[in-house]
């Protein structure tokens, strides 16, 4: 059923996250330590965090917490974190320009896998044989960085979708986005969010500025 503040994915709610706002700076390397380039933080804390993924959302035992944030330009990889945990970005070199996503087991949050997809110059039939081999009651969360819709069509559009997207059938060129959805979800989510590529409005020239989102996802019950 599509709940008011989230979605049920077979047995799974996922709750109203809580957006992190990035800062002004435009060092890009120190925006991926946490601070802007005039040493501002972009979140709420007595000094710079060491932790890369600086989530300020604290979860009970029943529950698991996430931070995503997206690439910025062409520069600064897309990030995943799980319980506090980097699993994918670029300090890890396991994240790449398109979609990266990882997949977690609904019950322990044990990433399952993960991979990045090329949607400029690749081929989107790895993509679509990924989303299509997702195990019901798995969580999928996914980031852009670079250029994640060139060669993304409508097979792979709706599959995302099924997901729990209601954001990637308008996803453009160059556009940011972020989202947590699970396999079997029946609503949409609402962790996601999209940064449209607007030169009139983008941050970093041919780029918008990143998105990013952190949260709590309950454990899957069967």
């Amino acid at each position: 059923c599509l709940c008011p503040s989230g979605i049920l994915v077979s047995g799974l709610f996922l709750m109203t996250p809580l957006n992190l706002q990035v800062s002004d700076g435009q060092d890009l390397i120190r925006m991926d330590q946490g601070c802007s380039s005039d040493g501002a933080l972009i979140v709420d804390s007595a000094s710079c965090p060491s932790d890369p993924c600086f989530s300020q959302k604290t979860c009970d035992e029943d529950s698991f917490n996430f931070y995503i944030q997206s690439g910025a330009a062409n520069v600064l990889a897309a990030k995943i974190c799980v319980q506090n945990k980097m699993v994918l970005g670029g300090a890890l070199n396991n994240a790449g320009s398109g979609i990266n996503i990882v997949i977690l087991n609904g019950k322990t949050a044990e990433v399952i896998k993960m991979e990045h997809f090329n949607m400029y110059s690749g081929d989107v039939k790895p993509l679509i044989d990924f989303l299509t081999n997702i195990e019901k009651g798995s969580i999928v969360l996914m980031a852009s960085f670079d250029e994640p819709s060139t060669k993304l069509n409508d097979e792979a559009r709706k599959l995302i979708a099924d997901l729990g997207s209601s954001q990637v059938k308008s996803l453009g060129y160059r556009d940011n986005w972020v989202f947590v959805g699970g396999k079997g979800a029946t609503g949409y989510t609402s962790f996601e969010k999209i940064m449209k590529n607007d030169n009139a409005k983008n941050k970093y020239d041919n780029w918008p500025e990143l998105i990013s989102l952190d949260g709590c996802i309950p454990k899957y019950l069967e």
